[in-house]
C-alpha cells in the first residue's frame, strides 16, 4: 500500500476536510466536524440538513471544497451558516489549486 504524504489537487473534498481535521487536532484546537446546524423558523427547531464542514475553538466555521473555481454560492453558503451560528468569522477553503494560498478566502459576517 503507498501512503501519500502530500495531497495535491484532485481528491474528494471529504478527503481533504478529513485530513485538515486531523491536522487541526493534532495541534491542539477543538475541530467538530459536520457538526449539525438547525434552523430555528417560528420557535421549532428545523432540521434541514445543514452540516458545517468543520467548527474550531466554536467560534471560526470552515467550509471545505474541491472545485474548479469558487462561486458565489459558496460565499452565500458560508455567510449563511455564519449567521445561523451567530459565529463572525469563516474560512472558505478550495483545495482544487495548485498553491493553497490562492484557494483561501476569509468571510467574515457583517462586513
Amino acid at each position: 500500500m503507498k501512503v501519500h504524504t502530500a495531497l495535491g489537487p484532485g481528491l474528494l473534498e471529504s478527503a481533504y476536510q478529513e485530513c485538515l481535521f486531523f491536522e487541526l487536532k493534532s495541534t491542539g484546537f477543538l475541530v467538530e466536524k459536520e457538526k449539525p446546524l438547525p434552523l430555528i423558523y417560528q420557535d421549532v427547531k428545523l432540521d434541514c440538513g445543514y452540516r458545517l464542514d468543520l467548527l474550531v475553538n466554536g467560534k471560526i466555521i470552515i467550509e471545505v471544497k474541491s472545485v474548479d473555481a469558487l462561486a458565489d454560492i459558496h460565499l452565500a453558503q458560508v455567510l449563511t451558516y455564519l449567521k445561523l451560528t451567530g459565529n463572525r468569522f469563516g474560512l472558505l477553503i478550495n483545495f482544487n489549486v495548485v498553491r493553497l494560498k490562492d484557494g483561501i478566502k476569509r468571510v467574515v459576517n457583517g462586513y
